[in-house]
């Protein structure tokens, strides 16, 4: 498991909005595996490459992951 301010650290530093999450949401991703962390940032930046300037959040999984 990763270090909980590592990993909503290095999150927040990739674009998520970690602090519009609830608490259940910061669990899940405070559990997530080194893997895992760098698997999600990977994702994310590759989606951002291809995305438009701006989107509304909850068009994509829920706005969890923007």
């Amino acid at each position: 498991m990763t270090d909980d301010r590592t990993a909503l650290g290095r999150l927040n530093a990739a674009g998520f909005s970690v602090g519009a999450l609830t608490d259940e949401q910061l669990e899940v991703l405070k559990a997530l595996t080194p893997h895992e962390l760098d698997l999600l940032v990977d994702i994310k930046g590759r989606l951002d490459e291809v995305g438009p300037e701006v989107q509304a959040h909850s068009e994509i999984a829920g706005g969890a992951l923007f």
